[in-house]
């Protein structure tokens, strides 16, 4: 498997269909892969015993990256990434983590600014005594280098102490906390919404005043129940769109 493309780990919830987890885990890893990094995947054999499934469940999630267009699959050559995979449009949600990873993965990120400051207002419910967080800003464009979305978070200090920059120019905040950081992400809620560009988000995201974006608030809690990170992210409302599967068991 040296010569392969390395997917990340994945720990598989049970309560969540494996194959779509699986999908979104790999989809996560190919979109965050490195400049470098192979284009040749494992074999189905492999990759099922990366992910600890069955190889039936590794092709349906194969055959769920191939519909998108992020890999192709050729008989007796093997399965390779797609060398200009994009992020399909509409994301969809069913529950876990990676879901996020992958939705914000794949894309080119600029630090625009970080550093403390005074928790704002509207999010000052999550991290009650605490004086002050950390603030990252970014920028996200497309392979053409067109605007996306931006970023701002509001990290606890302590947990923001050790968030190395250059992850950040690679991976969403979600994947450097978990992976990188070591926090263990139980839950993250989220809330969707229309709004109207103000002047800073319509300078970013290069469109008309007051046009119509999408507001995405994305709450991190730790297993201990503590807020961690609160995600807030401006999407251009041409570029976008979200849908929730819900499961009834």
């Amino acid at each position: 498997m040296t010569s392969s493309f390395a997917p990340d780990s994945l720990v598989l919830n049970r309560k969540l269909p494996l194959w779509y987890q699986v999908s979104q885990s790999l989809r996560a890893s190919i979109l965050g892969r490195s400049p470098d990094a192979s284009l040749r995947l494992p074999t189905e054999e492999q990759l099922a015993a990366h992910y600890g499934v069955s190889v039936l469940t590794m092709r349906q999630a194969l055959k769920e990256l191939e519909e998108e267009g992020l890999i192709s699959r050729h008989r007796r050559r093997g399965t390779f990434i797609e060398p200009a995979a994009r992020r399909a449009s509409p994301v969809r949600l069913l529950g876990s983590i990676d879901a996020i990873v992958a939705q914000q993965s794949g894309e080119r990120t600029t630090i625009l600014g970080h550093g403390p400051e005074p928790v704002p207002g509207d999010v000052a419910e999550y991290f009650p005594g605490c004086p002050e967080v950390v603030a990252y800003r970014r920028l996200r464009c497309d392979e053409s280098g067109e605007p996306t979305n931006w970023a701002h978070n509001a990290v606890r200090p302590e947990v923001a102490a050790a968030i190395d920059l250059a992850d950040l120019t690679r991976w969403p905040m979600t994947k450097v906390l978990r992976d990188a950081v070591g926090v263990d992400i139980a839950r993250i809620t989220d809330t969707v919404e229309a709004r109207l560009a103000d002047p800073v988000t319509a300078e970013l995201l290069q469109v008309p005043l007051l046009s119509p974006i999408l507001h995405y608030t994305g709450v991190a809690y730790d297993g201990k129940g503590r807020v961690v990170d609160v995600a807030r992210i401006h999407y251009r409302g041409d570029r976008f769109s979200f849908s929730v599967t819900v499961e009834a068991r």
